[in-house]
């Protein structure tokens, strides 16, 4: 046998005789048969080759192996019987051993036996040795170990549930397809993929059962196959359907010829899946959502081409379900900037990246600045200065509007006590915050407003805090009794948007409210200079509505404040009815608070001053 034991040893004397010891040391020396009848006699295929590859005997395994008497195999080409010549580095390596250059070869081969059938064997060259010139070569059958090992792969990258093509298989087939030599050997170049999740097959599952659950899961695969049978009718290759996990399902397109591909099979299988599924004379109905992605396949990587559609499948849920969806680059890009900024908003408020602009609240009857609303500002080192729809809400995700909202709030005072110590022979001006329903119940917002006004010295009725009317109408328990309290120390509350949420007159009387900020689309309908030159004629209705709310808010002792107020007619307008304050781009954008300070000292607002 040779060293590894996987075969016989090289025939390096086949006319020595085997010498054994005994025990004690003494030599016995035996006739035992020789090692031809040794060689032609051996279950293992095998052949003495010359150095020139051509074989001098090969014994009786050998020729039933190959479906030929032993005797033929003399003088025949070693390579050839065994194909050693069908590929380069195996050729190579394979005539470096012939002229003793090589300890040993050994590989795989796949031989056709004469009757038809194919086998596998695995084949060993080595030396003879020094005194014999040439090798031995050696054939073991492995088609049964091969069969097992295909049996064993094929559990290994199948579900046992649906017999599709696992995740583990389809991620395979996946990188296989997206490598340079695949796709620029031919092909459109081009890659498609619709990942979809069963909609409410979870409630199936809990409800009915896990073996439910799973016969359906089995005939949803049967339809998807389908569907991917027709759709590789006629075409180069027929999509991929595989089972990721759970109730999520994927059809992997290569050479794919476009979107509108995509699109009629992500049609298709919608189609498909709507019929109700009968599983043992229950009917089951359900839907599914698709995200489909199509793309050239160089430069994408199997993680990049599955966050697309893992993106786009969660699109098609949010936008209804029971679709597909197509990713869109932009909408990617708007949501990777929105985890971006949601990822760095706490950093940046401890690293002092937020400021402060201020808009102002002008009297309606004088001109005369009476209060600024304080407005922030991100300033972002990618993405330049944001305004508060950009993160606002994303902070109230986090709960980072509570460290932020404080922030702002002692900002604001201390800006407004800063006006108040510069100017003091004006009238003090009033800050306005805008303050999040989040504030109120995961902060002690009524603690945080009294330490801040101790510690600026500010007056609690110079500042004021806006909530939106949603979250105002709803409060209750602890919000209330937080703006009662507020309320009660002096703080003005004030209702911003309003006429655009609850709009519960009755309950406003009730709440410690006292400013409403009329929502700007009311204000809005009053954009015309005059009824002759108008380009949309004036909204009754409007003025209407406004003039009630107003009369309605001084009947219970509160102030009115316009919000974009944009031109001097809807300026007028709204004076004639009693609005008491006016904020717009008429009187000013948001500001820095050296632009306030300049205004403070004017007898009259200028109008239109930037």
């Amino acid at each position: 046998m040779n060293e590894t034991s996987e075969g016989p040893m090289p025939a390096a004397g086949l006319d020595r005789s085997a010498v054994t010891e005994s025990d004690n040391g003494t030599s016995l020396r035996a006739e035992p048969p020789s090692y031809r009848s040794a060689f032609a006699a051996a279950p293992l295929a095998m052949a003495v080759v010359d150095r020139e590859g051509l074989v001098v005997s090969g014994n009786k395994a050998l020729g039933t192996l190959l479906g030929t008497e032993p005797d033929a195999l003399t003088g025949c080409v070693a390579a050839d019987l065994v194909d050693l010549a069908s590929d380069t580095r195996t050729w190579h390596a394979y005539r470096e051993v012939l002229r003793g250059r090589q300890a040993r070869l050994r590989c795989t081969r796949r031989l056709k036996h004469p009757d038809g059938q194919s086998l596998w064997v695995q084949l060993t060259v080595a030396p003879l040795g020094e005194a014999e010139p040439g090798v031995l070569l050696s054939v073991t059958d492995i088609s049964a170990r091969r069969e097992l090992q295909a049996r064993l792969r094929h559990l290994q990258m199948h579900d046992p549930v649906t017999r599709l093509p696992n995740r583990t298989l389809f991620f395979e087939r996946l990188s296989a397809t997206l490598e340079a030599e695949s796709y620029e050997q031919g092909g459109t170049g081009r890659i498609g993929l619709c990942y979809l999740d069963l909609d409410g097959f979870k409630a199936i599952n809990d409800t009915l059962g896990h073996r439910v659950g799973d016969r359906l899961l089995a005939a949803v695969a049967e339809r998807l196959t389908r569907c991917a049978d027709e759709a590789g009718y006629a075409r180069a290759s027929t999509p991929l359907v595989a089972r990721l996990g759970g109730d999520e399902f994927a059809l992997l397109v290569e050479d794919s010829t476009g979107t509108e591909q995509l699109a009629d099979l992500a049609e298709s299988v919608l189609k498909a899946l709507q019929a109700p599924f009968d599983l043992a004379g229950r009917q089951l109905s359900l839907s599914a959502s698709i995200g489909v992605v199509e793309r050239h396949a160089a430069g994408t990587t199997a993680n990049g081409l599955m966050q697309a559609a893992d993106t786009t499948l969660y699109w098609a849920k949010a936008d209804g379900k029971d679709r597909w969806t197509l990713f869109d680059p932009e909408r990617n890009a708007h949501l990777v900037t929105r985890q971006a900024l949601a990822a760095a908003l706490r950093p940046a408020i401890e690293r002092g990246e937020f400021v402060l602009e201020y808009q102002p609240l002008v009297g309606m009857s004088d001109g005369r600045l009476r209060g600024v609303e304080a407005l922030v500002r991100w300033n972002h080192p990618q993405f330049g200065l944001l305004t508060p729809n950009r993160f606002v809400g994303l902070a109230e995700e986090d709960g980072s509007i509570v460290p932020l909202g404080r922030w702002v709030l002692a900002t604001a005072c201390r800006q407004a006590r800063r006006w108040q110590l510069d100017h003091p022979d004006e009238p003090p001006i009033f800050v306005s915050v805008n303050v999040a329903v989040r504030q109120v119940w995961d902060s002690d917002l009524v603690a945080d407003v009294a330490d801040i006004l101790a510690e600026t010295g500010l007056a609690p009725e110079l500042l004021q805090l806006e909530l939106t009317e949603s979250a105002v109408m709803g409060s209750a328990g602890r919000p209330l009794q937080a703006l009662q309290a507020l309320s009660d120390m002096g703080v003005h509350i004030a209702i911003d948007d309003f006429g655009t949420g609850y709009s519960n007159l009755a309950y406003l009387s009730r709440l410690p409210v006292s400013v409403l900020k009329l929502d700007g689309s009311f204000v809005r309908g009053f954009q015309f200079e005059s009824a002759k030159d108008a380009a949309v004629p004036p909204n009754q209705a409007d003025e209407v509505i406004v003039e009630a709310m107003i009369q309605l808010a001084h009947r219970l002792g509160l102030t009115v404040t316009a919000e974009c107020v944009e031109t001097s007619a809807q300026a007028t307008r709204l004076r004639g009815i009693g609005c008491d304050t006016g904020q717009g781009w008429l009187y000013s954008r948001p500001v820095s608070p050296d632009r306030i300070s300049e205004l403070l000292g004017s007898e009259t607002y200028a109008v239109g001053n930037p």
